[in-house]
């Protein structure tokens, strides 16, 4: 990519407007790259209408976009002549992609052993149940003499209650585990989710360094990855992308130098600054 291809036929360019209204309104290239927070060698090649070492089209738009609104000038009319004007999103092509004859085999091998382990924790339970719910409590009937009266009587009544408890064997419920909720959960603790709220440049490698994901993709779209697959994470526009892993928000802050997060994770899923 060359300077050139984004220099206006005619006219100032936009590097030479930009940094002829950042020295009229008295800032410096530090000053620029602070309150943008972007690097400063960014600035130095906006201004010098270097985009090739700026990033990708898509970036380099936003931030002469950003850079314009903070010295209050307008742009526009020398974007429409340039390919800045109509980045179009790459096409975004999934390495992970699952058949749906295979999710759908998944889903019923997950059903059946589930059935399986109700079935092993409940049947033993019935079983042991069983004989103690069918046998009837027999209380006999005890007569009482007639001449038993006061303490005597009251007592007689306390020991054929005692008796009938004994002989009743307490309800037992059998235990069904619910393993729909403990499977959710434990799928939950091993996924990285990135929530995409506004346009944003991704890539996602696997642990042996492999690309699983890359591209740009659109606000309003949503990527999951099980921890033990990916290995290094990279995030244009980092302010629009959510990233929660095992189902809590990841603050990208101490992975973030200016727009861009990198970081990258471990074996136990421990997430650790990237440098590249």
């Amino acid at each position: 990519m060359q300077s050139n291809e984004f220099a206006p036929e005619g006219g100032g360019s936009c590097g030479a407007r930009l940094k002829q209204a950042r020295e009229a309104a008295g800032l410096s290239i530090e000053d620029v790259a602070a309150r943008l927070k972007m690097p400063s060698r960014v600035v130095q090649s906006l201004e010098n209408d270097d985009t090739g070492s700026a990033g990708a089209p898509v970036f380099v738009r936003g931030q002469l976009r950003s850079y314009a609104r903070l010295v209050g000038i307008d742009l526009e009319d020398l974007l429409s002549g340039t390919p800045l004007a109509s980045t179009a999103p790459s096409e975004l092509i999934s390495h992970t992609h699952t058949p749906r004859y295979r999710r759908v085999f998944e889903q019923t091998t997950r059903r059946a052993i589930y059935i399986v382990m109700t079935a092993a924790i409940a049947v033993p339970v019935i079983l042991a149940t069983r004989p103690h719910l069918s046998n009837s409590g027999n209380v006999q009937s005890l007569e009482m003499p007639a001449n038993l009266v006061g303490a005597e009587h009251a007592v007689a009544q306390a020991a054929a209650r005692s008796a009938t408890a004994a002989a009743t064997p307490p309800q037992r419920t059998p235990l069904v585990a619910s393993m729909a909720p403990a499977l959710s959960q434990i799928q939950a603790s091993k996924t990285l989710t990135l929530n995409f709220t506004g346009e944003s440049w991704m890539q996602v490698r696997g642990t042996g360094g492999q690309v699983l994901d890359e591209g740009t993709v659109q606000a309003g779209q949503v990527r999951s990855y099980n921890l033990g697959e990916v290995g290094y994470v990279k995030l244009g526009n980092a302010s629009g992308v959510e990233v929660r892993k095992t189902g809590e928000s990841v603050d990208l802050a101490p992975f973030s130098r200016g727009s861009v997060a990198r970081f990258t994770l471990s074996s136990d899923g421990s997430l650790a600054p990237a440098s590249n």
